[in-house]
This record gives C-alpha cells, structure tokens and sequence, in this order.
C-alpha cells in the first residue's frame, strides 16, 4: 500500500475555472488576464497566493483512455484558464470584499462564463514532492468529476491514495490537490457573466500536476503505472479532464504582492 508523502501545507484554496470572450481574439483576453485583469486581483488583501493557470487553446485531452470515463473534454466546455486564490486566513475573504467588487465588475471585459470551486478550509494538499527549488517545466491541470453514487468521503479517499501513488513514482516536482464543496450557484454571481453549470458537468476534484519538461510529462502518461491507476480510479469517477498548462504565473506568493510575476 502507498504511504502517504508529506505535504507542504494544508491551505485555504479557492478555483475559479474561466472561459474567455469569443467576440475578440482568445489571446486579447488571456493577456488582459494576465495584464490589467491581474492588477486589480492582486491588490485584494488577505492572499497568500494567487496564480494564473493558463492553458492551451487546443486541449483534447491528455490522460489516457479509460473504459467508462470521459477523457476527451468536450469542446464546448474546454476551459481557457483557472485563477487559483490561496487565502490567508478564513477571515481574509471578508477582508478583500471592497477590492473584490472591482474585480466582480472587470469581468465583462474578458470572459464570458466562471465559476468558482472551493473547498472546506484548509482540505487541499501541496504536496512535497522533487527537489526543493527544482521549478516546474511543464504542468497538466486535471478535473475530475465523481461518479454517481459514490460517497465524499470515499472518493477524497480515494483521491488521496492516487495522490500518494503519483507522488511516489518520483516524476513530479509539484503536487497540489483540492476536493470541492457542493456547489452552490449563489456563491458566485458576479454581473454581466454567464456562470452556467449543469449537474452532469460540475467536477468535485482537481489536481495539479508539474513535471520537469514536457518530456518528462509524455513520459508519465504512457507509463503503465499511470493506466492502472486510472482504472482504479474508474469505479470513483465518470470523468478526468486533463489540461495542458502553458503557464502558471504567480502574483502574490507568502502574502506579498510582487513587482513581476512568476513564472
């Protein structure tokens, strides 16, 4: 049986998956995402991190087929992007409400639909994996949804025995996992933005995975280790959508708002 690694930290963390507007050029958005978008977040207090997940605009999929689990991510819900808030505090949401509601009205500007993931405070996992200060070359952001009937409690369990097993292949220089809450439409209702999410495509997980180069990344998908466990981890989901990550830019990382970002 794996054994647990362990984790760097137990954080407060927040998903905002994000579609960009489509009556403009899809790289227009993501660089005012990243450029004017990003200015009016990263002035909200009370983060301890905030990164921008960008990922590619072709995105079919990358985790292997599995029998009786969606793998290909269906065109019309592909995601552009992912703002991924880590909290201070669980009072530190109630500290940025003012700059929260510009940030609410910027939206029009540059997407067309998000939604927000959150989990129970301090139920995600950023794991202890690679050498410290090897960075990420490469990333995959993985969704996965549960199946019908399975319990909570189960599938986190389940998704922590993955998350070790991964964790202790000794590929991974990053490791972060979060398990949602129920969603809850009325948590996020910013203005002016769809936030459409049906039933049978929410998901209830995710995970962060960061490989030396793209190489090493190829490497990991066609590894048998990796077909077995997606058949494993079948009973408990009816889809793993895994993205290909361009590029993880952190804004605000220890609780300061840094000059640059960081790739």
């Amino acid at each position: 049986m794996a054994t647990n690694p362990p984790y760097v930290k137990k954080p407060f963390v927040s998903s905002i998956p994000l579609w960009m507007r489509t009556d403009q050029p899809r790289q227009t958005g993501m660089d005012y995402w990243k450029g004017p978008h990003s200015t009016i977040i990263t002035a909200t207090p009370g983060f301890e991190e905030y990164r921008q997940i960008h990922l590619a605009e072709h995105n079919p999929g990358l985790w292997p087929a599995t029998r009786g689990v969606e793998t290909a991510i269906p065109a019309d819900r592909r995601i552009d992007g992912v703002a991924e808030v880590t909290f201070g505090s669980v009072l530190s949401p109630l500290r940025g409400r003012k700059q929260t509601r510009l940030a609410y009205k910027d939206e029009v500007n540059v997407f067309r639909r998000t939604l927000l993931y959150a989990g129970p405070p301090y139920s995600a996992r950023w794991y202890d994996v690679g050498v410290q200060g090897e960075k990420a070359g490469a990333r995959v952001l993985v969704y996965l949804r549960r199946r019908d009937g399975v319990r909570t409690h189960a599938f986190r369990r389940h998704l922590d025995v993955l998350a070790s097993t991964v964790a202790g292949m000794g590929v991974l220089r990053e490791l972060r996992t979060q398990v949602f809450m129920p969603w809850n439409e009325k948590l996020w209702d910013t203005p002016n933005v769809a936030h459409d999410n049906p039933a049978d495509q929410r998901f209830h997980a995710s995970l962060i995975l960061g490989f030396a180069d793209p190489e090493a990344r190829a490497a990991f998908f066609e590894a048998p280790e990796v077909v077995s466990l997606s058949d494993a981890l079948a009973p408990f989901a009816s889809a793993v959508h895994a993205y290909d990550v361009t590029d993880a830019l952190t804004y605000v990382k220890g609780g300061q708002r840094l000059s640059h970002y960081l790739p």
